[in-house]
């Protein structure tokens, strides 16, 4: 029998190990934000460099993931993907604005395909809520009625994967516009282009869907 030899971990290996198995073991769960550096240089007794190693081979293998200026978040359990809605719960206005845009674009060209006369009335619906509460300054009631809209779209859009996905954007996006939104001016502002949209789904024109939809996200993106 030869012998074989050994590998010698590193420091940054240990401390790789032992952050995975405060994560495995549920002390940091997933979407939780890391301590410090600072924090996790005296909680293992390490200098910098080596926790930056740690969370390297970490980020690196999907289990961290670093977001610039904001923190290091736990992603993966055991191999196991981050559900949306612990992902969404670090995720801040301009990431789920980008993701916000990403879908409506798809479910509002393929709700001017597959939508039905009962979800057009249900747009309507909500489209005139939007409206109203906008016109009397009611913001709680304008955001309802504006996640309602689109949410509508989206049931209409006869993929229920893509269905899903903006339901879990829209209860995150519904709080950050309780957040950023003190009246409802632009809500008017954008009224018009909301009433094209639900025209262009009316009259299956999944082309201009898609075109207004584009126009509306990219102008709150530039507010």
């Amino acid at each position: 029998m030869h012998a074989e030899p050994v590998k010698k971990k590193s420091l940054s290996d240990v401390v790789a190990e032992k952050l995975q198995q405060h994560i495995a073991s549920g002390k940091f769960k997933i979407g939780d934000q890391l301590p410090t550096e600072p924090e996790l240089m005296e909680y293992f007794c390490v200098g910098r460099s080596t926790i930056r190693e740690a969370i390297r081979i970490l980020s690196y293998s999907g289990i961290l993931k670093v977001q610039q200026g904001v923190g290091t978040f736990v992603a993966l359990k055991n191999g196991t993907p981050v559900p949306w809605y612990h992902r969404l719960q670090s995720a801040r206005g301009e990431e789920l604005n980008e993701v916000r845009q990403l879908l409506e674009l798809k479910i509002a060209e393929k709700a001017a395909i597959y939508r039905t006369s009962r979800q057009i009335n249900c747009m309507r619906k909500y489209l005139k809520e939007r409206y109203k509460a906008a016109i009397g300054n009611d913001v709680a009631k304008c955001i309802d009625a504006d996640i309602s809209f689109h949410l509508a779209i989206a049931e209409a859009c006869s993929n229920e994967i893509l269905c899903d996905l903006y339901k879990t954007i829209a209860a995150q996006l519904k709080n950050f516009f309780q957040e950023v939104f003190v009246d409802t001016d632009l809500f008017m502002l954008k009224q018009d282009l909301h009433e094209k949209l639900l025209q262009s789904i009316i009259d299956r024109d999944a082309k201009k869907a898609w075109h207004f939809v584009a126009t509306i996200t990219s102008q709150e993106n530039d507010e």
